[in-house]
């Protein structure tokens, strides 16, 4: 790549180039009735699209008072008054509450309060984080009426960075996979025929489509990573207990990962920085203490040792995304890191621990509701839990056997190297289902994930990932890239997350 096509060179968004399409930058092409969508993915212009601008350029811009924060939250406001009636990234707009919030942050910067990177800057919350006096459904209608008095660590913890909270994001119901009939189901904005990713698709469907700087997203057995790659943006699922979950509304406690989901490592690892630390009111929570990420980036990788497991990586995936990891190999190669051969432990268990595990821990932590009321929730969810509250303790043990194994052997195959590379999904973007109300089916999943091997594990270890876009299938749809690491390395894969970004082009494209 010549020095003139390096996405970092390109020329920075300005006050004219962000307010000039203030209004007209919420366009999208409606074709046959549809969002258009399909043909060769293009690289946007920063002036003529300020709502994919990196958060990190936003930022400099709020921090100067080139533009106030008023501006670009108005501007993202406008923009999903436009598109999210067709995109259903969110179920609630807070469009009140977060102009006070941009009127609040432009005061502060102008007395020299500045807060940092984050301060004015419109982000999304997963509907499954608690907001003061802000209703949190989690994906159901049995919490339609509940609201919150406090907010969620993470939350508080980037409001206090000053980040502008646009609303709630749209979530499969209970975090789980269905959604339930009475919501709507966020759509692909790449293709609005295709699956939008799994429990956290509102916040990767806002993130893409530009409505939103950033968001939350939460990971049990994907979560993060299947919608960063079905919407072709960047995923970072920490350690387990490196982001508090203390009001977020749990599906898997033991599995339950808190993680941010953005365009670019970069961004990424901003909203990291705010949300990382201890919680004495989360007892899993970690008291390591918390390395910045961001200053970390222009580290470079060289002599870093990747670990790669070529039958791990291959088998069961779609050649095109064979072909694109092994595009990021060499890429990274080039950067001056070192590709080992490595052996991924046994995961042929895992599917179904997981699922025992899942299903029972989500069962307990509905058990005030159901099923005393049962019938409302949608018939995708109140299966899993019907079958969660079957699951034996001798079930449960045996699961449990099997994740504590597990990441043993995992964990000590990492000490050997830095980080290792593989999917985040197997395929693009799937079709999506027919009814992705009803229950789930072997059958119904495989159809969109067509070998479901490279998240789960990585929720029974705790391990930190990060999921980064790699090209396009021939379709136009995103691939993408995961990167996993010992336990708190999460540096480490923010830096060759950003290594890769900085010498390619792909997060430079938007739908």
């Amino acid at each position: 790549m010549s020095g003139s096509d390096r996405p970092d060179l390109l020329p920075s968004i300005s006050r004219r180039g962000f307010l000039g399409v203030i209004g007209g930058g919420a366009v999208l092409t409606r074709h046959q009735g549809s969002l258009r969508t399909g043909g060769a993915p293009h690289r946007g212009s920063l002036q003529a699209t300020p709502h994919y601008a990196r958060l990190s350029d936003v930022a400099n811009l709020i921090e100067t008072g080139a533009v106030s924060a008023v501006e670009v939250t108005q501007q993202i406001l406008d923009r999903i008054a436009a598109l999210d009636g067709d995109l259903h990234a969110y179920v609630t707009v807070t469009a009140e509450q977060a102009l006070s919030m941009a009127v609040e942050a432009d005061d502060e910067v102008k007395a020299g309060r500045y807060r940092g990177p984050l301060h004015g800057i419109p982000i999304g919350v997963k509907d499954l984080c608690y907001t003061r006096n802000v209703r949190t459904m989690g994906g159901t209608t049995v919490l339609s009426d509940f609201v919150p008095g406090f907010d969620a660590t993470v939350v508080s913890k980037l409001r206090d960075a000053g980040a502008v909270t646009l609303g709630k994001l749209t979530l499969c119901e209970g975090a789980m996979g269905p959604y339930h009939p009475e919501l709507a189901v966020p759509t692909n904005p790449w293709d609005d025929t295709r699956w939008s990713g799994v429990s956290s698709s509102g916040s990767g469907v806002a993130t893409a489509a530009g409505l939103c700087f950033a968001s939350i997203g939460t990971d049990t057995g994907g979560s993060i990573r299947y919608p960063s790659a079905a919407n072709g943006c960047v995923g970072l699922k920490p350690t387990y207990g490196r982001v508090s979950r203390y009001g977020v509304l749990a599906l898997a406690e033991s599995l339950d990962h808190v993680g941010p989901m953005a365009r670019s490592v970069e961004d990424a690892a901003i909203m990291f920085d705010a949300m990382a630390g201890y919680d004495p009111n989360d007892p899993t929570s970690l008291s390591d203490p918390v390395q910045p990420v961001r200053p970390e980036l222009e580290r470079g990788i060289l002599g870093l040792r990747i670990g790669f497991d070529r039958e791990y990586s291959d088998a069961g995936v779609e050649p095109q995304v064979v072909n694109a990891l092994e595009a990021v190999l060499h890429q990274l190669s080039d950067l001056g890191a070192e590709v080992v051969d490595v052996t991924m432990p046994d995961v042929s268990p895992i599917a179904a621990a997981w699922w025992d595990l899942a299903t029972a821990e989500a069962a307990a932590f509905h058990a005030s509701t159901f099923p005393s009321r049962a019938a409302e929730y949608g018939p995708g969810f109140r299966d899993v839990l019907e079958y969660g509250v079957g699951v034996s303790g001798v079930a449960y043990a045996n699961a449990a056997k099997v994740k504590a194994e597990f990441s043993g052997r995992l964990n000590r195959m990492l000490e050997s190297v830095d980080l290792m590379l593989c999917p985040s999904m197997s395929n693009a973007a799937q079709p999506k289902l027919a009814d992705p109300f009803g229950p789930e089916t072997d059958e119904s999943w495989a159809s969109l994930v067509l070998n479901d091997i490279h998240t789960k594990p990585f929720n029974f270890s705790g391990s930190p990932t990060l999921s980064v876009p790699c090209g396009f299938s021939a379709d136009g749809l995103p691939l993408s890239v995961q990167f996993v690491g010992p336990a708190l390395s999460e540096s480490v894969l923010c830096r060759i997350g950003h290594a890769y970004e900085q010498a390619t082009r792909w997060h430079t494209m938007h739908p």
